[in-house]
């Protein structure tokens, strides 16, 4: 294999299975197993990669719920909400944005009181100038991932 598409077949080897011992990633792109170490490595220290995290079916572990929270916030409050955001345990996904709203924000709920309890804590916050709610009623795709350097 040619060291100028190493990184990214290494990555997408990784986006199959983030679990891959070196040894098996190092046969599959044929290289030895020290230069996939080393790329994964540089690779790592870049931020291009920046864990190994399972995909974790929620609902299978008691949260039935998922909502997408918008969120038109006050400007200088902007970094408060989306911090406060990130920091909420439920929330999977949080996004500044362009148009209507500031805010996308994903959350992974056990029951419609405990998404409502969370929701009201958040919306508390007087920066918040106004909010839409949404459940979101069967996950058609999600966590999905791409190859990368597909054009």
């Amino acid at each position: 294999m040619a060291y100028e598409n190493l990184d990214t077949e290494l990555v997408n080897a990784l986006l199959g299975n983030g679990r891959e011992s070196l040894r098996n990633l190092s046969n599959e792109l044929d290289v030895s197993v020290t230069t996939v170490s080393n790329h994964l490595a540089d690779l790592e220290e870049a931020g291009a990669i920046e864990g190994y995290t399972p995909i974790v079916d929620y609902s299978k572990l008691g949260y039935d719920m998922t909502a997408i929270l918008q969120l038109k916030v006050d400007g200088p409050g902007l970094p408060d909400i989306t911090d406060a955001l990130r920091d909420e345990p439920q929330m999977v996904s949080v996004y500044e944005t362009t148009g209507d709203y500031d805010i996308i924000a994903i959350g992974k709920f056990i029951d419609s009181d405990d998404m409502n309890n969370q929701i009201k804590r958040l919306l508390a916050d007087a920066d918040v100038q106004e909010s839409n709610t949404s459940v979101v009623l069967n996950s058609v795709s999600e966590y999905t991932k791409f190859s990368v350097g597909d054009d």
